[in-house]
């Protein structure tokens, strides 16, 4: 079995009984749990929000994983960080000023990730990998889940492997976006040290050991 990291997309589970399924995984193996922030303008799609983040935090035994995929994510790194965040990672796209809100995140006790769309090329976050302790590949469009896996953004997990071992930054690579137990392995071959993964996690039975054994087949 991989070393990978298990991170499971909140958004795939019972939002009517959050605390419950947070526990769950966080039993059956889970190693961060990952909340997608969506805006209704960034992405189609309105999710959750910092009363929600800081509702959880008190639950949470294991890393609170934040993807703000929100427009001018600047406006809220402080009350995301105060609510709770362990990690939070911003859009490249998102912002104009991309580098200050790292350093922001950062200097408030926060680890900083930096993320793009698939079709944004990896040179345009090159410039900020210094500054982050993760980069998120996304390997379907954000914004909705069960989407399938994109193939063609393998070559980013690798691309960042190699320029980390340049010594171009010290981040961790996580890939969320149609992983199941057979795209997982791919990641993993590819270099990823993170798997985010919703529907391949919380499908079946909603039980501790249903999500184990799930977790399990992620990571071979």
């Amino acid at each position: 079995m991989s070393n990978v990291l298990i991170a499971p997309s909140l958004l795939s589970s019972d939002f009517a009984d959050l605390k419950t399924e947070m526990a769950k995984v966080t039993e059956a193996g889970a190693d961060w749990l990952h909340v997608d922030v969506m805006d209704g303008s960034f992405v189609p799609n309105i999710t959750l929000g910092m009363p929600i983040v800081k509702a959880m935090k008190p639950y949470a035994k294991i890393p609170l994983d934040v993807h703000l995929m929100i427009d001018q994510p600047e406006r809220y790194i402080e009350e995301f960080v105060r609510a709770g965040s362990d990690y939070l990672t911003l859009h490249v796209e998102s912002t104009s000023v991309m580098k200050q809100s790292l350093e922001k995140i950062r200097s408030l006790g926060c680890k900083p990730g930096v993320t793009l769309r698939p079709r944004t090329a990896l040179e345009e976050l090159k410039p900020f990998l210094p500054l982050v302790d993760l980069v998120l590949v996304m390997t379907v469009e954000p914004g909705f889940g069960g989407q399938s896996f994109m193939e063609n953004q393998v070559e980013k997990i690798k691309t960042l492997k190699k320029w980390r071992s340049e010594g171009v930054g010290n981040y961790l690579i996580q890939v969320d976006g149609g992983v199941a137990s057979g795209t997982s392995k791919v990641c993993i071959d590819a270099g990823a040290d993170v798997l985010v993964a919703g529907s391949a996690v919380f499908k079946g039975e909603k039980s501790v050991e249903n999500y184990r054994k799930n977790i399990v087949a992620l990571k071979g």
